[in-house]
């Protein structure tokens, strides 16, 4: 049986270890977190690059590459990770994200009718691909880059100013410390609830990276529906206990929880048996495993 492994620069406190098959192959999933330590997570990665067994290793709570704007921008410190695996495909998730989540917007539009809906994305230049069709179904858009990752109180209302926006400030922060630009470890699990909560308010979706939409969620979110991932039992009673109407993830629940995508795109290439992998390779993995959203509905869901 073979092994795809996450390692995360989160909080160890998700960690979880789980049995799947796909394709009618077994695979042993798992996801270790390092509590933000980039050496101990270098160091496991070694480990993991030295076992036969492992078919895939995954870089959980940081990306390796961002897609946005027709342009690719790689982070320095997730490149050193990646670096640390001489013979094991690295992967971020980032090639899913660019073509799972385009498709799980679109498979929502029946049921969901974007064209009626206000969503803010927590984070957008992460899922470039989730931002884009969201915007070309027609939703009302607040993209939330520089009021959750930043502070900045300014709300980016079209798919043109979120391109510009990556255009200027992804290669100045890809090149950063990455804990400048997201929580990692115990950080992870502090909760802000301040202005930011009004746009929350205002949405009838709440999109994007997880450890955002938890970060700064208000106590109520009240018949909201949330489009994620990356979900433990304990994040799904936290919104069920807050009001949530819907929450929809990208990947499957396994052994009770959603596995980011770079789970998900570790066992694609351990079933495809290279790497890395073109956009007609996830298409067609995605297809053969019948990936889709996964919809998880609370009491009094719409």
């Amino acid at each position: 049986m073979k092994r795809v492994v996450s390692v995360s620069i989160g909080s160890s406190k998700r960690d979880s270890k789980t049995e799947a098959e796909f394709l009618g192959r077994r695979f042993s999933i798992e996801r270790i977190g390092t509590d933000g330590s980039f050496e101990k997570a270098i160091q496991l990665i070694q480990q993991l690059d030295a076992d036969p067994e492992v078919a895939a290793i995954g870089l959980g709570g940081i990306d390796l590459y961002l897609y946005a704007a027709g342009r690719r921008y790689t982070i320095r410190d997730a490149l050193k990770l990646a670096r640390a695996a001489k013979q094991t495909p690295v992967v971020d998730g980032s090639g899913l994200k660019h073509t799972l989540e385009r498709k799980v917007v679109h498979d929502l539009d029946a049921e969901l009718s974007w064209k009626e809906r206000k969503v803010v994305m927590t984070s957008a230049v992460d899922r470039f691909g989730m931002a884009e069709a969201l915007w070309e179904h027609g939703a009302e858009m607040v993209f939330g880059d520089l009021i959750f990752g930043l502070g900045v109180p300014v709300p980016i209302r079209t798919l043109r100013g979120l391109r510009i926006l990556a255009r200027i400030l992804l290669p100045v922060f890809t090149q950063l410390p990455f804990k400048m630009l997201y929580p990692t470890g115990e950080k992870q699990e502090k909760q802000i609830q301040d202005w930011r909560g009004k746009y929350y308010d205002w949405a009838d979706v709440i999109a994007g990276d997880f450890l955002y939409i938890k970060r700064f969620m208000p106590p109520s979110i009240a018949g909201k529906v949330v489009l994620t991932n990356t979900t433990t039992e304990e994040d799904v009673e936290m919104l069920r206990a807050r009001g949530a109407a819907m929450l929809i993830t990208t990947t499957p629940r396994l052994g009770g929880r959603s596995f980011g995508t770079n789970v998900m795109e570790g066992v694609i290439v351990a079933l495809a048996g290279k790497y890395p992998l073109d956009e007609r390779d996830y298409l067609e993995y995605i297809d053969r495993l019948g990936l889709g959203p996964n919809v998880t509905r609370f009491t009094g869901s719409e």
